[in-house]
């Protein structure tokens, strides 16, 4: 992955495509309706189509990928067809940045709109209009899956009670071990750190200037391994998946100049823009990230000592030590109390926390501080460099799910259990009533669902 590739999460939604339900020559191979939901088709293109997408992704495009497939959109199209009945309305803003999302990674991953072109045999606008309508299908498709959803009522203590008496409890889940922590963190002296590089860079682009290769000094300095053994080259690719500073900055280059110094939550870099096309560009770069100096750890590791020490001998409590010490403001406030940034929760399962923190406090019992160690705050994508010690409040064993201690966790399990059987009933329900017509060529596929089965047209 590309240091300063936004980590946009592209999601490749299925192609649910509506064709013609006669047969015709595309590209030397015939297409046909292999299936028929209502007054929706599927084509075998559509099939072939998403398997080529899974192909360029990694995925195995084989028989069983195609039965499965075929199986997802069968069941897609009562959800579209209902949708349709329903008047629900397409997100046209969710369409158009998926759409956009889309091209825009392919573009990246292919090497541009021609590129796109050849590998789907057809010009970017014909691709544009067949993804639109396949996401708009799609959209309707999980908004009708969502009013489904929603028509479970809240859950009560007698629902989630008479879950776990219907459940095997090999079934149920089991609560892996989880920590409750406090931290006091110090940061090392950014400031200096970053006039640092930025003397380096500027020191490495003045180089250039003199006339030094852009590509030989990137393969030397760059900190961007994935594009320093190619001299920094990032290859052609739409400006959308960069950070906006980094695009805007390359964007306005002429090819051939080298940037000022632009800094990304990735670090600082120069960059020199090798060809520009509508909104894409092939660009070298250098990265440099700020370093801190021994200097730096010795200075903070003895200011936790000390704290630690003070902590020992009950001279200050954690929580107070945490409040006028730690320059983490996350945590600072709370009295260094650790939460997770993205559910709220002051529980740690192992595998939510960083390497560095797990290592420093997986031998520790409750009550115990860390040594002093180096760690990682959650700025940016990969965090920047901090000092810290760990004191654990609390450890929770690992444990079968129960309604007194996990009650929160069950009831979430019941919620989803009964909407999936929601969604299962109106597909089941739906395929009884709904005429259906299946080729068949997918005979021999293994279903989750038996009323397929009898969806197959009779060979003559």
């Amino acid at each position: 992955m590309r240091h300063i590739l936004k980590g946009v999460a592209v999601v490749l939604l299925a192609a649910v495509s509506v064709g013609a339900s006669a047969q015709k020559y595309t590209g030397g191979v015939v297409d046909k309706t292999v299936a028929v939901v209502g007054n929706e088709v599927i084509m075998i293109s559509d099939i072939e189509s998403e398997m080529e997408m899974q192909k360029m992704y990694g995925y195995q495009s084989d028989r069983k990928a195609r039965c499965e497939y075929l199986e997802e959109t069968l069941a897609s199209k009562l959800f579209l067809m209902q949708a349709r009945v329903d008047s629900l309305v397409v997100n046209n803003d969710m369409v158009e940045s998926e759409l956009s999302n889309r091209i825009d990674m392919l573009k990246s991953s292919l090497g541009g709109e021609e590129a796109v072109e050849q590998q789907f045999g057809k010009p970017i606008y014909k691709l544009r209009q067949e993804w639109r309508s396949q996401i708009e299908d799609m959209t309707l498709t999980q908004q009708m899956q969502g009013e489904l959803a929603k028509k479970i009522p809240e859950m009560t203590p007698y629902d989630v009670q008479k879950y776990i008496e219907e459940t095997d409890p090999a079934d149920l889940p089991v609560v892996p071990v989880q920590y409750q922590l406090s931290q006091i963190c110090i940061y090392p002296d950014r400031e200096a750190a970053n006039l640092a590089v930025k003397e380096r860079l500027l020191a490495i682009r003045e180089r250039i200037l003199n006339g030094e290769k852009f590509s030989t000094l990137a393969r030397i300095y760059s900190q961007d391994p994935g594009s320093a053994r190619k001299g920094g080259e990032l290859g052609m690719a739409s400006k959308s998946i960069f950070w906006p500073v980094f695009s805007d900055a390359a964007m306005a280059l002429k090819p051939g100049v080298v940037s000022q110094i632009v800094e990304t939550p990735d670090g600082f870099h120069i960059i020199e823009v090798l060809e520009k096309k509508g909104d894409m560009f092939n660009a070298r770069h250098i990265l440099l990230k700020p370093e801190y100096t021994m200097e730096d750890r010795q200075k903070a590791f003895g200011t936790l000592d000390s704290l630690r020490t003070e902590l020992a001998n009950e001279a200050v409590t954690f929580e107070l030590a945490a409040r006028f010490y730690s320059e983490d403001p996350a945590t600072r406030t709370n009295g260094g109390q650790m939460a997770d940034p993205y559910s709220g929760s002051s529980y740690f399962e192992i595998d939510q926390l960083k390497p560095q923190d797990y290592a420093a406090i997986k031998d520790l019992q409750v009550g115990e501080i860390s040594e002093p160690f180096e760690s990682l705050d959650n700025e940016g994508r990969n965090g920047n460099t901090i000092y810290k010690i760990i004191k654990v409040d609390k450890i929770l064993p690992s444990h079968p799910a129960t309604f007194e201690n996990d009650y929160d966790l069950l009831m979430r399990q019941t919620k989803a259990a009964l909407q999936q059987k929601a969604i299962d009933d109106f597909i089941d329900s739906k395929i009884k009533t709904t005429y259906i017509v299946i080729d068949p060529m997918f005979e021999d596929c293994v279903f989750e669902r038996e009323g397929w089965y009898e969806k197959f047209r009779k060979s003559e």
